[in-house]
């Protein structure tokens, strides 16, 4: 058995930001697949594992089996407990703080008001239009990591190193495509997804090469 297993779901973009995070640390994991169309993440298996009836959920066996049902504060425990390869915060204060504004622009201002769960009880409590909602809110969220990582992007959101920013934006890019947004309006997000798309470890972490994505949505790197 692997020291990690994560329960994950193929278009889950916090589950996306876990499997780049095991890609650039070479680390196992065996994954758990959960269907969140089918409700899955709220049976009562799933919610006795992680009470916030959510994915992901990391589970640490080599840590007495800890869950960490957060991504952020996930991939933060594996940063620490595995630092001496492709570190996701920079050593320095500044910098740190930056990659984590960055992360935080998209894992607290856009990607909770545009989750699955949040849409569902838009459209029951005031049949708004979901779609639109999360357009324009993703539009929000790029617009403000376009003016914010001007100042330190290099090949990626902070200078040439991969960082947290850079795990927690290409989920989130992912997530734009679904809805035909183009980058074309977020210059420097638009170079750095498409240097990021090159690299391995985001390759392997798409969700349309996870073994829960349905046959016809499958493609290949």
């Amino acid at each position: 058995m692997s020291d990690y297993t994560l329960y994950t779901y193929f278009r889950s973009s916090c589950s996306g930001r876990l499997r780049i995070a095991f890609n650039l640390k070479g680390l196992e994991y065996t994954p758990v697949y959960i269907n969140l169309l089918k409700g899955e993440q709220a049976s009562d298996a799933h919610r006795a594992l992680n009470p916030s009836a959510t994915v992901p959920l990391l589970v640490a066996h080599r840590d007495g089996d800890l869950r960490i049902g957060q991504s952020m504060a996930a991939l933060e425990y594996l940063d620490e407990t595995h630092p001496g390869t492709a570190a996701l915060l920079p050593a320095d204060a500044k910098p740190r703080a930056v990659a984590r504004a960055l992360a935080n622009i998209i894992a607290c201002d856009v990607q909770p008001v545009t989750n699955l769960r949040i849409l569902k009880r838009l459209r029951a409590i005031s049949g708004a239009n979901a779609e639109e909602w999360s357009i324009e809110l993703i539009h929000d969220g790029l617009r403000a990591y376009e003016d914010t990582v001007k100042t330190s992007a290099g090949r990626y959101s902070v200078g040439g190193s991969v960082t947290i920013a850079d795990v927690t934006l290409m989920p989130a890019v992912w997530g734009a495509e679904r809805f035909n947004i183009s980058l074309d309006p977020y210059p420097t997000v638009k170079k750095i997804a498409a240097n990021l798309s090159e690299l391995p470890a985001f390759q392997k972490a798409h969700p349309f090469v996870q073994e829960d994505c349905p046959e016809e949505l499958r493609v290949k790197f």
